[in-house]
């Protein structure tokens, strides 16, 4: 889809937003698992209601799935919000509106005032369509495929390239980055370990972005990464099976087509060891913390969902084509039948 194309971006967002990684939510009985700095072991809340999880140490943010909103701090009123970025001192929410609100988080209303003045003031206007919040600057992409940027500025990070075919963003700490409907990837700001400095490539489709690394997931499956590499975080995993990355401050996770977790870089405090399961359906990376949203059981039958768990994929196709013919009337003994 071209980010050219009017609202419908606003709308597609939203949906994969407000169903996570899968589509509409389907599920029930979701946990929240968290684990990393300010946790003991792994942590797992109810997460039935929770959506989308936004992070930056040592504060988080979570969308509910009715549009509202939940923080460590008084959050904007609303059932409305169809997608959150946290930063270091402020928070963002974007709106089913298109427009955006900006507020200051736990960390700056206790102790640490706003460097910038205007970082948690949006600008103006319903024709947005993404928000990215980086510790010290922010970005959005209009509709019209268009980014704009504000906050810090010291190293060109808020400065965005001009152009209308933008389709993903996101802020690092003194880095930006921005995927082009062509799959190519576009960065800008601070770049004195190459964290600003992408792959030559238009096979990506997924990005973000670190303290000084970026990290993207190529169209086959497969993650590349760039930039600092003191605890290995830019040196991802092999395998052509990811789904969706996430980048800590320094470490990364990345979620395999199989629900499971993988984690690397930075884990002084555990964030990069992630729980064993098959069961997850997001993951989120903060400075020192880790989010995952398990999948609960589906509460839908849904046709063609051959292992029940809410969606019909390529999972579901790789056990058509293994009982493909198995006849359980002439051949009870297969192993693929089952009485009820």
């Amino acid at each position: 889809m071209r980010a050219g194309e009017g609202r419908d971006l606003v709308v597609a967002m939203s949906v994969v937003v407000l169903g996570g990684l899968y589509g509409h939510s389907c599920t029930l009985a979701r946990s929240l698992v968290t684990w990393g700095s300010l946790t003991v072991g792994y942590e797992v809340s109810d997460g039935n209601d929770i959506v989308s999880v936004g992070h930056n140490w040592p504060v988080s943010l979570k969308l509910m799935s009715d549009g509202s909103l939940l923080g460590d701090t008084t959050t904007p009123d609303g059932n409305d919000f169809v997608a959150i970025s946290a930063g270091l001192l402020h928070n963002l929410a974007l709106r089913s509106d298109g427009s955006i609100v900006g507020w200051q988080n736990l960390l700056s209303t206790l102790a640490v005032p706003l460097a910038w003045d205007d970082l948690e003031i949006p600008p103006d206007g319903n024709d947005f369509a993404a928000i990215a919040a980086g510790p010290n600057h922010n970005l959005a992409l209009k509709t019209d495929g268009s980014i704009v940027g504000w906050g810090a500025n010291n190293y060109g990070q808020a400065t965005p390239p001009e152009g209308n075919d933008f389709v993903a963003i996101t802020a690092g700490t003194w880095h930006s980055l921005a995927l082009r409907n062509d799959g190519s990837i576009v960065a800008w700001g601070a770049n004195e370990y190459g964290q600003a400095t992408p792959p030559n490539s238009n096979d990506f489709v997924a990005i973000d972005a670190g303290v000084g690394h970026s990290i993207a997931l190529r169209s086959g499956g497969s993650i590349a990464a760039w930039g600092a590499d003191p605890w290995g975080q830019a040196a991802p995993p092999e395998g052509n099976d990811f789904v969706a990355v996430a980048a800590g401050g320094n470490h990364n996770l990345a979620l395999r087509r199989d629900g499971s977790i993988v984690g690397w870089g930075a884990n002084l405090y555990g964030q990069a060891t992630p729980p064993v399961g098959n069961d997850f359906v997001f993951i989120a990376a903060g400075g020192g913390t880790s989010y995952a949203l398990t999948r609960g059981p589906c509460a839908y039958v849904l046709a063609g969902d051959l292992n029940g768990d809410c969606r019909v994929d390529l999972d579901d196709l790789e056990l058509l084509m293994e009982n493909w013919l198995v006849d359980c009337i002439l051949c009870p003994e297969n192993p693929a039948c089952a009485r009820e």
